[in-house]
């Protein structure tokens, strides 16, 4: 029995999330269905991009992660039905995949368009009911993604939605905040193997951090190896360089919000 993630921005104050699970359970009763969050900022591609590339791998293989954040619902962007990693995902085309494909070499990707495996009616602003979860709850009942549409080369895919970090210098890493969890902690672009390279080449060298010209010095291995109330950098669970306080908030303590500058540096 295949497992069903489902990734929104559709909150839950709404019937959206439910609706889709009843889908899913009206076409596949044994489904089982999890959610990874529904709490994705509206229309924000890039922070949900960051947040199923962190949790796709912590489920079983042979998942089914239904990603649904999708501000050009009813245009004419695809679905997509991606396998990789021992796992299948369904998302738009619009970058919100960009994260889980970076790191992966091999991919089997199709366009999403056989209406058999769709709701009878679709509507124009709720893919996620009509298209999304019924094809997923075929594709758990063994539907394989050859039978949903045609193949797509992966560099046919909208990619470039998702900011990279940088090297500006060889001592300086640039990137930026893209996302804001309800710690008030500040997810950046920053990853482990950026910060991997930097050390390696000035092993010697002290690390800063500047994000909304705050200075951080080095990177905390806990968030106790700072005072309360005060700022540090630290690498997150997601493997990404996060901005925090301690026993507080930095998108409040530092007044930053996403898309804010933050720059990683040796110093001489």
């Amino acid at each position: 029995m295949a497992l069903i993630t489902l990734l929104t921005d559709f909150g839950l104050q709404d019937e959206y999330v439910g609706v889709m699970k009843g889908v899913i359970a009206g076409i596949h009763d044994k489904a089982q269905t999890v959610d990874i969050s529904h709490q994705i900022n509206p229309q924000d591609v890039v922070h949900g991009a960051f947040i199923l590339a962190a949790s796709f791998a912590y489920f079983p293989p042979g998942s089914i992660h239904v990603a649904v954040v999708d501000p050009g619902v009813g245009s004419k962007r695809r679905v997509l039905a991606v396998e990789t990693a021992g796992h299948r995902f369904l998302a738009p085309d619009n970058g919100l995949l960009e994260r889980v494909l970076a790191d992966q070499t091999e991919a089997c990707i199709v366009s999403v368009e056989h209406r058999r495996y769709f709701l009878p009616a679709v509507s124009q602003t709720f893919h996620g009911r009509d298209i999304f979860a019924p094809v997923a709850a075929h594709m758990a009942r063994g539907v394989p993604l050859q039978a949903l549409g045609p193949a797509i080369d992966r560099q046919r895919l909208v990619t470039g939605i998702v900011p990279r970090c940088r090297f500006s210098s060889k001592r300086t890493i640039e990137g930026v905040v893209v996302a804001i969890d309800r710690f008030g902690n500040l997810l950046t672009n920053i990853d482990t193997a950026a910060l991997a390279e930097l050390q390696h080449r000035f092993p010697a060298a002290a690390i800063t951090v500047t994000v909304a010209e705050r200075c951080i010095c080095g990177i905390a291995a806990t968030y106790q190896d700072t005072a309360a109330g005060m700022p540090l950098a630290i690498l997150g669970s997601r493997g990404l360089l996060e901005i925090s306080v301690n026993c507080g908030s930095a998108h409040q303590h530092l007044g930053a919000n996403k898309n804010e500058a933050v720059r990683l540096s040796a110093s001489v």
